[in-house]
Order: structure tokens, then C-alpha cells, then sequence
């Protein structure tokens, strides 16, 4: 059995909802498209009713007109067919488009619409005979089951009372000219119509928030199910460190163009090369503006050699300036001494090469042994023992 852990009693998170927008669920209410249908497409033919009555009399008054031509051409009798199809399109047509429209507007401003093609791909599940019975004996397949029967019962009921109450006035029909009774018959209909779509309306009213409910319900989620979705969302902490660490190569990579623009690259013989640039004008305080290890510390040497840029072995600031400084970033205030002291021996350097001075002494610049990796390693070392 599973844990407690695995009960869905969470609600569904923001990217839980939109996942189920995409893939085209959603909370649809049927009364309301029912309502939008029913209930538009009345007024609209009460609207247009006069009209359409009024053409549709004229019609058949010419369809029912013959002449000697008519009768012996009958060649004219398809075209008074076609004339008159077309005139009952033109009738119906328009109707249709504008119920067609209420419906999307019902839709769009119910929130029940979402821009999706999965719910018409064809999918293997849908002919599993047990996803079949799981669905007819879902939660919502027995709410909308126990809703059609009380609105069929309360339909049944109404039209009962109204045919009742209108049994006698229906029999007096007959005895009232012909358009009297069309009309009377019209106007029962009207507020037979209204008041079954009285009730539906009632029904969608309350069928909206009640398919919301069903719809969270559905998609409520786990414990475990949100951890996986932040994980997700998140990225697992291995893949970001690696994707960080492709990063880290691919920028320092490309830092190497930069390497001749560089005041003084520092580096530990072999394994770590850190090439540092001060403008006083522009810079605050040095910039990283290059770094690497190994084939990238070598590279950045090579570099650094060819276009005159001075070289210093010095492995603790080295070390302190790769782990702790990054590309494009100055330095951290704790190594300013040291970046100072080395700066300087770079400035007598190049004074002594123009003649202006004797040659330096290498620094031994002052590194917090902190900042030194292996220092830290060390003393994590020497803690364990």
C-alpha cells in the first residue's frame, strides 16, 4: 500500500495547471455551451422571426406562381428550386454564424478554452477497455450523470405544469384565424422555451463552479509529485553543476582573446594562470580578465609571451586568484595587498626595461592563506585527524 506521502491532497501547483492547459484539459461547463446554444439562438430568432416569416411568404407565393413559360420550360422550375434553397440559406446561415459566436464568447469568457491539438490525437489508452470504465465511473462521470437526471426531471416537470396550465387556450386555436393562431402559438412557445431556459441557466450557474472544483480536483498532485516538479523546474543539482562547469570552460576558453590586452598574468607554474588588467582612469580595482587551468594556464602563457605581457610565478596568488576571483569581475577586496605588490613589481619592470631603473626582485606578495585551496585543504585534512 503506498505511504501517505503518495495521497493527492495537494493542490495543483501554477506549472501543474498550465501543463494540463497545454495538453488541452480544462474546466469546460456543457450547460453553459447548452445555455449560449439555446438560449441565443431563441433571441436571435425572436429577432429575426419577422423577417424570416415575411421572406419565406413571399417565396412561396412565387414558387407557387405558374405561368405558361413555367410550364412548358421546365428548365425554369431548377432554377426557382436553387432560387429558393438559397434565399432559406440566407435565412439560416446568418443564424448559425451568429449562435456559432455566442458559443465562443461563452467559452472564452467561462475560461473553459485552451489552444491544444492533443485532445484530438489519436492515442492506444483510449481503447483500453479499463480506461474505459474508469472514466464512466469517474467522480465527474457520476456528478454530470446525477446532474442530467435532476435536470431532466425538473425539465419534465415544468413543461408538465406548462402544458396544464395551457391544455384549454391550445384547443381555442383552431377557431382563430390563421395568422392569429400562428402568432398566439409563437408567443406560448416563447415562454414555454424561456422558461426551460430558466432553468438550464440556473443549472449552468451552478454547473460552472462546480466543473472548477471538479477540474482542481483532478489535478491535485502528491508530496512526491511536487518534489519531482521543483526538481524539474530547478534542474538536478549534478546536471547544474556540470552545465556550470562546461560554462566556466567555455568563458575562460574565450577570456584567452583577452589575454594581450592584460597588465600581468600570474600563475602557478603549471596547473593555474590568472591574467589581471588596472586602468585607474576606468577600474575601481584590478579585473580578472583571463583564467585557466592546465592546457588553458599554458595557453594563456603562450599568449601572454608572445605579445609582451609579464609573466609571475607565484603559485599561492595564483591559486587565491582562480578560486576566488571570476572573468570579467575585480578582484576580492582581501587580495588587494598582494595584487598591489605584484602590480608594482610589474610597473618597475617596465621602467627598468625603458632604462629607467634597475631590474626587480620578484615580489612574495601577501596572500591570506585562507583563500589558498590547498591551504584549506590542509587544514580540513589536519581537522579530520
Amino acid at each position: 500500500m503506498e505511504s501517505s506521502s503518495q495521497d493527492k491532497n495537494l493542490p495543483a501547483t501554477p506549472q501543474r495547471l498550465k501543463k494540463a492547459r497545454d495538453d488541452g484539459q480544462v474546466a469546460r461547463s456543457k450547460d453553459l455551451t447548452h445555455l449560449a446554444v439555446l438560449g441565443g439562438g431563441l433571441a436571435l430568432l425572436a429577432m429575426l422571426a419577422p423577417l424570416g416569416f415575411s421572406r419565406l411568404r413571399d417565396a412561396m407565393a412565387s414558387q407557387l406562381r405558374f405561368d405558361n413559360a413555367g410550364v412548358r420550360t421546365p428548365e425554369l422550375m431548377l432554377q426557382r428550386l436553387t432560387n429558393g434553397a438559397g434565399q432559406g440559406l440566407l435565412l439560416v446561415l446568418p443564424l448559425g454564424l451568429a449562435v456559432l459566436v455566442l458559443v465562443v464568447v461563452a467559452i472564452v469568457a467561462s475560461g473553459g478554452y485552451a489552444f491544444s491539438t492533443k485532445p484530438i490525437e489519436p492515442k492506444l489508452s483510449s481503447l483500453s477497455p479499463l480506461a474505459g470504465l474508469k472514466r464512466l465511473f469517474s467522480r465527474q462521470q457520476l456528478v454530470e450523470t446525477a446532474k442530467l437526471l435532476a435536470i431532466t426531471a425538473v425539465l419534465l416537470l415544468v413543461a408538465a405544469q406548462f402544458v396544464a396550465s395551457h391544455a384549454h387556450p391550445f384547443a381555442t386555436l383552431l377557431m382563430r384565424p390563421l395568422e392569429a393562431g400562428i402568432g398566439q402559438l409563437g408567443q406560448w412557445l416563447m415562454l414555454g422555451v424561456g422558461l426551460l431556459l430558466l432553468v438550464v441557466a440556473s443549472v449552468a450557474a451552478i454547473d460552472v463552479p462546480v466543473q472548477r472544483a471538479l477540474h482542481k480536483h483532478k489535478l491535485r498532485m502528491s508530496h512526491d509529485e511536487v518534489k519531482r516538479e521543483h526538481k524539474e523546474a530547478e534542474g538536478d543539482p549534478h546536471v547544474k553543476g556540470k552545465r556550470r562547469q562546461r560554462q566556466r570552460e567555455l568563458a575562460q576558453r574565450n577570456s584567452i582573446l583577452a589575454v594581450p590586452k592584460a597588465d600581468l598574468v600570474v600563475m602557478n607554474p603549471t596547473h593555474y594562470a590568472v591574467a589581471l588588467r588596472y586602468d585607474e582612469a576606468t577600474m575601481a580595482a584590478p579585473r580578472v580578465i583571463a583564467k585557466g587551468s592546465d592546457l588553458i594556464a599554458l595557453k594563456i602563457r603562450d599568449v601572454a609571451k608572445a605579445n609582451a605581457v609579464p609573466v609571475l610565478q607565484s603559485p599561492m596568488l595564483a591559486r587565491a586568484l582562480y578560486a576566488n576571483a571570476e572573468i570579467d569581475q575585480e578582484i576580492p577586496g582581501a587580495l588587494y595587498t598582494a595584487v598591489a605588490q605584484v602590480l608594482a613589481w610589474v610597473y618597475q619592470l617596465k621602467a627598468a626595461l625603458r632604462g629607467e631603473g634597475v631590474m626587480p626582485a620578484d615580489p612574495q606578495p601577501q596572500v591570506p592563506p585562507e583563500l589558498d585551496p590547498h591551504f584549506k585543504k590542509k587544514t580540513d585534512q589536519e581537522s579530520d585527524e
